[in-house]
């Protein structure tokens, strides 16, 4: 498993380190540059607001089909058929209570033009990520990594036209950039339903209620999960946006530090994609998962420690090198979201373990305090500290509900708790403080940060936090534990 689970994970590594940090500082920077904090906060708030109803067009049915086909492979024809047809059917559904909401909150009629086709994307990617859950169930994790990195190819071209070339002969607006990414969506989506379509060899589209509500009533608890926690991730800028007389400029000044959190979290969401199914047939076969654990988290934990250092002390110098406005506030709360990205990757491990053993219920109160732990910290904190008061919220949350999800993981499975692992992990961090702070002293800023990485990855390697010889053997398939 861990032969399987390093060499699909290089894979996917390697095209999302091709593909991503292009958007998001090629085609998504320049997006927000050129059309001002002003209106790319509101398509920001908008997007977040339509994510965080999103779990309604899929009830934790992608989570639970990447479990259950991942230990079920025999159900794949039979579960393909019956959720297609429900997917729709949840769909129309989604699109009339974010409607209803976005009333009651009171958007008009710009916010709801923008949002008729953040509401279709969110189904295109949603259906999409079912279809995904199918071909990663079956363990086919190549084909699953080059659909992951589909969309935001085809996004880059059709931007890159409008964005680098006069094709429109008008200024690029904010609409663009959502049609953009609705054309993307689509193609991706249509090529994976022809993916999986090739699969099965045949589809039926069936809508028996029977199995809906019996399918619905096992996924259920995966959508309630995912509701909560889509709530304490996302609504730091639909309350900015909605609770300060600036909203959309705060909102855009957060994006400044949330994009590049958003950036290094993919790959949390990578680690966690081939992990699920992975510990779920572990689990099922009654493997020992703490080796499994440990090896995962170390390999997430450790870069995840050297870019939240890294970035707390190099937070001016990034936010200046990348054009923004207000670098002053953005780069204090790009120091704090970077913090928090520790506790992300924690969550992207032990939340994922939980999820593939089935403790859900337990989950979902840990996400309901995070949820409302979230919600009530941003509205203590923003009318005071506007969007450095949500970055407060954001890491204060993440934090709490890392730690959580560890003790219940170790609790409930039974993990062994590795104190010298933990004691070697807090030098590690006392090592790269040091390094930052000795680099810091370096006149080129550059080379300090280069300076700070590099010697903090040479540590890494040195005390074996990770493991190089063994990364090897495992990729050679000298050991396919």
């Amino acid at each position: 498993m861990k032969r399987k689970f390093i060499t699909n994970l290089l894979l996917l590594l390697f095209l999302n380190v091709l593909i991503k940090p292009f958007w998001i500082f090629g085609i998504d920077l320049t997006v927000q540059n050129l059309v001002g904090d002003e209106s790319y906060g509101l398509y920001f708030s908008l997007l977040n607001f339509s994510m965080i109803l999103n779990i309604l067009l899929d009830l934790g049915i992608t989570s639970f089909n990447n479990k259950n086909i991942a230990q079920n492979r025999h159900l794949f024809r039979k579960h393909v058929s019956n959720i297609v047809g429900l997917k729709f059917l949840l769909a129309g559904v989604y699109a009339i209570i974010c409607f209803v909401a976005a009333l009651i909150i009171g958007y008009k009629e710009v916010q709801l033009h923008l949002l008729i086709f953040l509401i279709l994307n969110q189904f295109l990617i949603s259906f999409t990520l079912y279809l995904r859950s199918n071909i990663s169930g079956l363990h086919l994790f190549r084909t699953d990594s080059l659909l992951s990195v589909l969309d935001r190819t085809i996004m880059i071209i059709i931007c890159s036209i409008l964005l680098f070339t006069n094709i429109t002969g008008l200024t690029f607006r904010i609409e663009w950039f959502v049609y953009a990414q609705t054309a993307a969506y689509l193609t991706t989506s249509l090529i994976t339903f022809g993916v999986v379509l090739y699969k099965t060899g045949k589809l039926k589209l069936n809508f028996d209620r029977h199995f809906f509500m019996v399918f619905l009533k096992k996924s259920y608890p995966y959508a309630l999960l995912i509701l909560l926690m889509s709530f304490y991730n996302r609504i730091d800028s639909v309350m900015l946006e909605r609770l300060l007389p600036d909203g959309k400029e705060q909102a855009g000044i957060y994006a400044h530090a949330f994009r590049l959190l958003d950036a290094v979290s993919n790959f949390g969401v990578l680690f966690a994609g081939l992990l699920l199914p992975i510990f779920a047939r572990m689990i099922k076969q009654k493997e020992d998962i703490g080796s499994m654990t440990q090896f995962s988290f170390l390999l997430l934990f450790v870069p995840a420690v050297i870019i939240s250092f890294s970035s707390g002390f190099y937070d001016h110098e990034i936010m200046i090198l990348l054009n923004y406005s207000n670098s002053e506030l953005s780069a204090s709360i790009f120091r704090l979201l970077m913090i928090s990205f520790l506790g992300v990757a924690t969550t992207y491990i032990f939340g994922t373990l939980l999820t593939a053993n089935g403790s859900i219920r337990q989950l979902n109160w840990m996400a309901l305090a995070g949820m409302g732990l979230n919600i009530g910290l941003n509205l203590a904190l923003i009318p005071q500290m506007q969007a450095l008061g949500s970055a407060w919220a954001s890491l204060i949350t993440q934090l709490f509900t890392a730690l959580t999800q560890i003790v219940l993981a170790v609790y409930f499975l039974k993990l062994n708790v590795n104190y010298p692992l933990i004691g070697k992990l807090i030098v590690f961090a006392g090592f790269i403080f040091l390094a930052g702070f000795l680099s810091k002293q370096i006149d080129n800023w550059v080379l300090g940060y280069f300076v700070m990485i590099t010697a903090s990855a040479l540590f890494a390697f040195l005390t074996r936090l990770i493991n190089l010889k063994a990364l090897t053997e495992i990729i050679q398939n000298k050991q396919t534990v």
